[in-house]
């Protein structure tokens, strides 16, 4: 006789989760976890920095220091302090707004644009320490995987924002555990993101999406900070009767969440941004600034680019005819056009309104076109075709999913990042301190001097 398989409900999926997240103790994070947790805080601090200086992140900063409050968290670069939640709102979106940070698949989102607003936020307003902030890192990122990885891929495939609805309970369970929280109190702390939750891709393109990181952090941050004083929400908010899974994916597997990651830890597959534009993009970057380099390729030898991409990229990258430098990062075609011309897709400068709109960069797009197919499978992987004007045939295949096994070399590539872009904020001084407290992070007793090194002082907005 078939014995019926337990509901989700029976599955009490949120309170596995909880019980997981509250047993994270520093000594159980294994030396590259540690390493790795060094490596997101760096990229973070890199793209907060230059991100600083957007609008959206002025716009936001303006209107925190118009409605005031309790100073209690510094406000990377824009030299004052803020409420720990405003902080993490402001910092949040400022590390977002360039499109510029790291990426975990197994959620098809940012996690520490999610994470470390919320926890600096925290952690500094509290004093807690460089290893309380390492083991709730860890917490929050693998109970953010597991929750991505129970919801996927339709969470993502329907319209979410993965970023801002996964990422507000990543925030949470992270803040949970800086807050030790037992697991009952956590599990209430899901609960209240869970009803937080909120991001449309509709927005891509647009100030909301950078919005949507910091409102994850913020929220994240509120629900285990209310969980604490005794708030309650559903302890099975994930998979209740209209709960989050119900009500915001069609193909919800909680066995899928609970199950261990291939690698251990979902950390280990934390994939870095080495061109400012978005994930989606970079493995047709890849594909194309290969075959320019190779062939020797110039814009006038190229007649026609085709580019294979997933199908998953409508709706995420596929901006046909971006008009601003922020919707060029959303376009497959402006970005392969942008490599063949050899423009620098790492250089923030290469996104401007102007660069989008120049008539040489433009004319080599309208001879790019995007097929997007279920064959690519992944948003990580793309074919770029070129026929070259004397009837050549090239063709390259690209993967940008595959994360580092050479952690001592991507720490190399991320410290040049940071020296690439903390400036002008950051003179070589300070850039030399700030590198020097992350690699001594777990030793910190409080992150009150890295903090100060962040707060810098304000500059004018791009585009203002």
């Amino acid at each position: 006789m078939a014995v019926a398989k337990p509901s989700p409900r029976d599955l009490r999926f949120t309170r596995a989760l909880a019980v997981k997240n509250a047993a994270w103790t520093f000594d159980a994070v294994p030396a590259d976890a540690r390493k790795l947790v060094r490596h997101c805080l760096l990229d973070w601090i890199s793209v907060t920095l230059a991100g600083a200086q957007e609008p959206v992140t002025h716009m936001l900063a303006e209107e925190a220091r118009e409605q005031g409050g309790f100073p209690q968290a510094t406000v990377v670069g824009h030299g004052f302090a803020a409420s720990s939640r405003q902080a993490a709102l402001i910092n949040g979106a400022a590390s977002h707004a360039l499109d510029f940070d790291d990426v975990n698949m197994s959620f098809t989102g940012h996690p520490s644009v999610v994470l470390v607003p919320a926890l600096l936020a925290l952690a500094e307003a509290r004093g807690d320490s460089g290893a309380a902030f390492m083991t709730a890192f860890v917490a929050g990122y693998e109970t953010l995987c597991r929750i991505g990885a129970a919801v996927s891929p339709g969470h993502y495939a329907l319209g979410f924002h993965s970023t801002g609805t996964i990422g507000t309970f990543g925030a949470a369970a992270a803040c949970a555990r800086l807050l030790q929280l037992d697991a009952d109190d956590t599990a209430d702390a899901l609960g209240i993101a869970a009803t937080q939750a909120a991001g449309l891709k509709a927005m891509f393109g647009s100030m909301c999406k950078p919005l949507h990181a910091g409102k994850a952090s913020a929220d994240g941050m509120m629900a285990a900070q209310l969980a604490a004083r005794g708030f309650t929400g559903r302890s099975d908010a994930i998979e209740a009767l209209q709960g989050f899974a119900a009500t915001h994916g069609p193909d919800f597997d909680p066995a899928a969440g609970l199950r261990e990651p291939a690698r251990g830890l979902y950390l280990r597959d934390n994939l870095f941004k080495h061109h400012a534009a978005c994930y989606g993009t970079h493995a047709a970057i890849e594909a194309a600034r290969h075959l320019r380099e190779t062939h020797g390729l110039e814009e006038n030898h190229v007649r026609r680019v085709t580019v294979h991409a997933s199908a998953g990229s409508e709706g995420v990258c596929n901006i046909p005819a971006p008009r601003t430098g922020l919707e060029a990062k959303f376009s497959l075609r402006h970005v392969v056009a942008m490599a063949l011309a050899g423009l620098d897709t790492a250089n923030l400068a290469s996104y401007s309104d102007e660069s989008t709109n120049e008539p040489v960069l433009t004319g080599l797009r309208d001879r790019v076109q995007v097929e997007l197919v279920r064959a690519c499978g992944a948003l990580t992987q793309a074919e770029v075709v070129i026929e070259t004007v004397d009837g050549s045939i090239l063709r390259r295949r690209h993967d940008c999913g595959i994360p580092a096994t050479d952690l001592g070399a991507q720490g190399a590539r991320l410290k040049n990042k940071f020296s690439a872009i903390a400036h002008p904020l950051l003179d070589q001084e300070s850039s030399d301190e700030v590198l020097d407290l992350i690699d001594r992070l777990e030793d910190l007793p409080d992150l009150s001097p890295l903090a100060g090194l962040l707060a810098c002082q304000p500059v004018r907005a791009r585009g203002h």
